[in-house]
């Protein structure tokens, strides 16, 4: 089993979970849960896919990626009232699943050949898009949108460590898991830290 391959599978596990505790929030049914932890899961994938020309796109060439999401939204529907603190194991399940997601897209456009500026889309691509649709259809203000938080900041510096690293040519194991350490690291900083970029300030306009 390759690399990308593996992400994927990773990230579709991760992101399915994030995407069931969303729809606990919301108080959906089962098919809702299913829902929406398939579209969390495969969202990002799908998009890069169609984007980077691949036929079929990965979860139609192999459905278990559709499997695991629906077992997914099963499990948290059945065990979410046991977390205390769904939110907060929303955001921290969500950062991982970023983390996992950024090197899937990178690695997908890097076996491509893709130049460094479509590798470094295809990774914020893939690991930004499935929640922002999660959360979009639920009707909630996008994680990735958030004031001050590092997510999509965070996915772009991940992909461009990789791209950098590739140019370098580093082995393709040491590229990808320096694109997953820096977009954890950030993201989990902007989490347990605060860390943010500058925000922009309305002012008002000179006479």
């Amino acid at each position: 089993m390759t690399a990308p391959v593996l992400l994927d599978y990773a990230s579709v596990l991760i992101f399915a979970l994030t995407g069931a505790l969303v729809a606990s929030r919301a108080q959906l049914d089962l098919v809702g849960f299913a829902f929406i932890a398939c579209l969390t899961a495969v969202g990002g994938g799908t998009l890069r896919d169609v984007m980077l020309d691949r036929h079929p796109v990965f979860w139609m060439n192999d459905p278990t990626y559709i499997l695991i999401a629906v077992c997914a939204a099963v499990l948290i529907f059945f065990t979410a009232h046991l977390v205390e603190s769904r939110y907060r194991w929303l955001l921290w399940l969500d950062a991982f699943a970023l983390a996992v997601a950024v090197p899937a897209g990178v690695s997908a456009a890097l076996l491509m050949t893709q130049p460094m500026p479509i590798v470094v889309l295809m990774g914020m691509t893939t690991g930004c898009m499935g929640g922002l649709m999660r959360d979009v259809v639920i009707g909630e203000v996008p994680l990735v949108l958030r004031k001050g938080a590092l997510y999509v900041s965070a996915a772009f510096a991940g992909s461009l460590t990789a791209t950098i690293l590739d140019r370098l040519g580093f082995e393709a194991i040491i590229v990808l898991s320096a694109c997953g350490v820096v977009t954890w690291a950030l993201r989990a900083g902007s989490l347990a830290f605060g860390w943010a970029l500058p925000i922009y300030k309305a002012r008002p306009p000179h006479e």
